[in-house]
């Protein structure tokens, strides 16, 4: 299934797409995609649905992110053998992880707003993997059964703010609109192998990220069940996963985000993004 958010910002109604790519209402069905609304008990109530008996949205206009108001956002850092080469990093030895704020989420065509005082806004896309049920000392073996779907995500980051400033990564990550998500949400029946999906990244129209998630350095069921040993991952957890190498810090010269430029992005069955910069009010 590809589930998806329409709707003005904080007004989204959950969708669905048909077998044709329209989208349909599932408002009078399900209350929204959080939480426990993405959970796999929640997934394979939707699924009994007759999606054809459902409204067309003929303009369903805006798509929000395909999830909302997740309990935990989480990034794997340095997850991709070329990105941890182009930005002179050794490849860490475990998984490094760090927290985006939830407030960062957007819209997969939202603006994205370059925060005040910023001078190194760049450019992630990177896979995202939604949690399904809860998932405390899983196995690497089962760690995938726990996934209640993938999709796509830009993990905006402003490198001064990141790296430059004391303290940790969150501050470089959290500004509003440094998360866009989706535009679907693409339930993880569909997507058999995510070691194999190619996702680009193009800035004003230039491919500037062009890779495949198999080189990543920690797989998807690494990740989980590496995580797993620490905290409990809880149903709508969202986990961006890394990003390959081609991001703005890592280019010789540097090169940043400014308003005005365009961003387009893609993972292979999980829908596109595009969005525009501008500058913060």
């Amino acid at each position: 299934m590809k589930l998806l958010r329409f709707g003005p910002a904080g007004q989204e109604k959950p969708g669905i797409l048909d077998a044709d790519g329209n989208v349909r209402d599932l408002s009078g069905k399900v209350a929204d995609f959080a939480g426990a609304g993405v959970s796999l008990e929640a997934l394979e109530a939707i699924r009994t649905i007759d999606v054809t008996s459902l409204p067309v949205v003929e303009n369903p206009g805006r798509i929000g992110s395909c999830v909302a108001s997740v309990p935990n956002f989480f990034c794997i850092g340095l997850n991709y053998a070329k990105h941890a080469a182009e930005t002179g990093a050794q490849p860490p030895k475990e998984p490094i992880i760090f927290n985006k704020a939830t407030s960062a989420l957007s819209g997969p065509f939202d603006p994205v707003v370059i925060p005040r005082n910023s001078v190194k806004t760049d450019w992630e896309v990177e896979l995202g993997v939604v949690i399904g049920r809860e998932a405390l000392y899983v196995s690497k073996e089962d760690a995938l059964s726990y996934v209640a779907g993938y999709c796509t995500i830009n993990d905006m980051s402003e490198r001064e703010f990141q790296i430059e400033k004391g303290g940790q990564w969150v501050k470089g990550k959290s500004a509003p609109t440094f998360g866009p998500t989706g535009p679907w949400l693409v339930t993880a029946d569909e997507v058999p192998n995510p070691q194999a999906l190619r996702l680009q990244l193009a800035l004003n129209g230039e491919t500037v990220q062009d890779s495949n998630t198999d080189d990543m350095i920690f797989g998807v069921a690494e990740i989980i069940s590496y995580m797993s040993q620490f905290m409990k991952l809880q149903p709508g957890d969202i986990i961006a996963t890394g990003t390959p190498s081609g991001v703005g810090m890592g280019m010789k010269p540097q090169r940043f985000v400014r308003p005005g430029d365009v961003m387009e992005l893609s993972i292979e069955g999980l829908g596109s993004q595009k969005q525009t910069a501008v500058a913060a009010e």
